[in-house]
């Protein structure tokens, strides 16, 4: 690819940068996917050489990516794309620096790997310094502001600078495998289409677990919680891409457009319902892989030992439309949980009748749509035992499509890839609409509003354990269980 495209990653120092961004931009480069003539300029307040940094890169990358997969002449081509600008973002003339750097006839994109609040004022001083144009973009990590009302400031604010159409808001699940394969699933397999409504599914679970804890970032994770962090989300993007209506196409208007329409069918969930339909829970000391761990409110850094915030919420959604009406949407998301894993179950509906007395107590078929800890998808199914001895018994067998069974020595790629790929084209179908953003913070200010309103509990849970005792019987007062329990 010839393009001459230039990179500008504010905060490359950052966390996000080191541990997805520049191993992604590394990979695509060993692919051949990164266009011949991009430029990456990585910017941050040190004060450092060009060569200090790229030995700090490489140094990180090589922790990051496994050894059989580092290849120096690669490392050679990739480190002379990059070069290092120290800039103080809060300082304009010092963006100088940055449009000095740029060139003309280039396509620009600019990555804020920064928090929320430094948004305003980069894009301000960028625009002032004479860095932007009308065809320049700006990708935005969430999370995109803390409520609707600081949201619509925080899109307001980068709006005066970029139009909509150049604005990419990441949410990394949209660039996994297994999320664009459900898609895939869903629309180009009749035999999954036309069995994916309330005549046929019973119930639909939505789990994104964690082991870890807050990881040193108290004072900001007591301000936003799980349902902020997580739920608002990633969640509610993957409940989006499970029950939307079939787009027209894959054009990021058209699957925009479905998206929204699905959260506005939200059932939304009240100050009467919401202790019956939403529990909160806040973790305890505990044991993670036999190592004890402190409580939320012993974790460092922490301020405020009567703290109620959660750091588990599980919540039953219900959708007002012909497809999901009466289909209920069991999800939840937690940290310093027993096992990390991110999963969709689709559960179906049993035979009204069934032929066959010797079967398994839960013979229900379901779709296991893993993705992560090892991307996959895999189908539960009723098949007849190997046996002579009797005449029809049955068992519970798995149809596993596992994207590592047909090729042992091929990873699946990580998000962040296929996300700048899509971002080099200008591509927005993985990317989320501000509509979609003011939509989501519309739904669940109302669950916090009614927590408020109601002083709803946080219920504790031991680290390690499932969650609070609460989330069983969210699930178990409908006769349901969560999947693997």
């Amino acid at each position: 690819m010839r393009d001459n495209i230039d990179l500008v990653i504010f905060g490359s120092q950052g966390d996000l940068a080191k541990r997805k961004l520049l191993p992604a931009l590394y990979r695509l480069d060993k692919a051949d996917l990164l266009p011949d003539n991009a430029r990456i300029a990585s910017v941050a307040r040190h004060q450092i050489s060009t060569n200090i940094y790229l030995n700090q890169v490489q140094e990180n990358l090589q922790q990051v990516i496994p050894k059989k997969e580092w290849d120096n002449k690669v490392w050679t081509r990739f480190k002379r794309r990059i070069y290092y600008i120290k800039v103080d973002f809060s300082q304009k003339k010092q963006f100088n620096h940055v449009s000095d750097w740029m060139e003309e006839n280039r396509k620009v994109i600019f990555y804020l790997a920064t928090p929320p609040s430094l948004y305003e004022s980069i894009c301000k001083h960028m625009a002032s310094t004479g860095c932007v144009s009308e065809n320049t973009r700006i990708v935005l990590e969430k999370p995109i502001g803390h409520d609707l009302r600081s949201s619509k400031q925080v899109n307001d604010a980068v709006g005066q600078y970029f139009s909509e159409k150049n604005i990419f808001r990441i949410d990394h699940y949209l660039g996994k495998e297994t999320v664009q394969n459900l898609l895939a699933l869903r629309f180009a397999n009749r035999i999954i289409n036309s069995q994916w409504d309330n005549k046929c599914i019973d119930h639909i679970q939505i789990t994104a677990a964690e082991t870890v804890g807050i990881e040193g970032r108290w004072s900001y994770y007591d301000t936003v919680g799980q349902l902020r962090d997580m739920f608002q989300n990633h969640l509610l993007q993957l409940l989006c891409m499970v029950a939307m209506e079939p787009p027209n196409s894959l054009k990021a208007e058209e699957i925009r457009a479905e998206k929204i329409k699905l959260l506005r069918a939200l059932r939304p969930i009240g100050s009467d319902k919401v202790d019956d339909y939403v529990v909160r829970g806040q973790y305890t000391n505990g044991w993670i892989d036999g190592k004890p761990v402190v409580g939320y409110l012993e974790e460092e850094g922490a301020e405020n030992s009567n703290s109620n915030n959660e750091t588990f919420v599980a919540i039953k959604v219900e959708i007002d439309n012909w497809r999901w009406a009466g289909v209920p949407f069991y999800m939840r998301t937690g940290k310093r949980l027993n096992a990390k894993h991110t999963e969709i179950i689709i559960a179906y509906k049993e035979s009204s009748h069934s032929i066959i007395a010797d079967k398994p107590l839960d013979s229900s078929n379901k779709l296991v749509i893993r993705l992560q800890p090892n991307e996959g998808i895999e189908l539960e199914m009723i098949s007849k035992k190997q046996s002579l001895k009797q005449r029809l018994s049955t068992e519970k067998r798995v149809l596993n499509l596992d994207f590592h069974d047909s090729d042992s020595d091929k990873r699946v790629v990580d998000a962040y890839e296929r996300l700048f790929l899509e971002l080099i084209k200008g591509d927005q179908w993985l990317f989320v609409s501000r509509e979609e953003i003011e939509t989501s913070w519309d739904w669940c200010d109302q669950i916090i509003d009614a927590w408020n309103k109601n002083k709803s509990p946080t219920r504790l849970y031991s680290a390690g354990s499932g969650g609070p005792a609460k989330a069983e019987v969210l699930i178990e007062s409908d006769g349901r269980s969560w999947h693997g329990q």
